[in-house]
C-alpha cells in the first residue's frame, strides 16, 4: 500500500478535505504483451484505460507490475515533474540500472521513458503538471505561505477542522 498526498493549487487549498480509497478492483489495467506485466491506472490515462481517481490537476499515477524481461514504455508531456518510485526488484530505465527503494527523478522535458524489469518489479509512476507556487511545510500542514500555515495550525487547534470521536 501507498498512501499519496498531493499540494493542491492555491485556489483549491481551502476545499472541503477528501479522501479516496482506490482499491486494486477499481483501477483501470493494461496488460503488456507475452503476460510480462500490467499497468495499473489509479489517476489519468495510459493507452485509451483511465484510472479511476479525480485530480485538481493534470497528472499520471500508475503502478507498473513487470515480470523479468518485462518492458513496457512511457511518454509525459513537456514540462511535466515525472518520477518512477522502484518499490520491489530492479529495472533499466533508459539504460540505467535503478534498485529496489530508489526513486528516479527525470528532467521535464517529456523525454520517451522506456523500462525493462531486471527481475519481477513493482515502479509507482508519477507524472503531472507542475502548479509552480511557492511551498512552505511543517509537520502535515503544506501550504503557500507562512501565514497561511500559521492560520492552519490555529485552526487546527481551535477545532476548526473536525473533531476525532472516540
Amino acid at each position: 500500500m501507498v498512501q499519496l498526498w498531493l499540494n493542491l493549487p492555491a485556489k483549491y487549498k481551502m476545499t472541503s478535505p477528501k479522501y479516496q480509497e482506490i482499491t486494486h478492483a477499481r483501477m483501470g489495467t493494461y496488460p503488456l504483451a507475452d503476460d510480462k506485466g500490467v499497468i495499473e491506472i489509479i489517476a489519468g490515462e495510459y493507452n485509451g484505460i483511465k484510472g479511476p481517481a479525480s485530480t485538481f490537476t493534470p497528472m499520471q499515477v500508475f503502478n507498473a507490475r513487470l515480470k523479468k524481461g518485462g518492458k513496457v514504455s512511457f511518454g509525459f508531456p513537456p514540462g511535466y515533474n515525472t518520477g518512477l518510485l522502484i518499490v520491489e526488484g530492479s529495472i533499466i530505465v533508459n539504460g540505467e540500472a535503478a534498485p529496489t527503494d530508489h526513486f528516479v527523478l527525470f528532467k521535464n522535458d517529456g523525454e520517451q521513458i522506456n523500462v525493462e524489469a531486471g527481475e519481477d518489479a513493482v515502479l509507482l509512476v508519477l507524472s503531472g503538471e507542475p502548479i509552480d507556487e511557492p511551498i512552505v511545510q511543517y509537520g502535515p500542514f503544506l501550504m503557500n505561505t507562512w501565514d497561511e500555515l500559521e492560520q492552519a495550525i490555529q485552526d487546527v487547534n481551535a477545532g476548526k477542522f473536525g473533531v476525532l470521536e472516540e
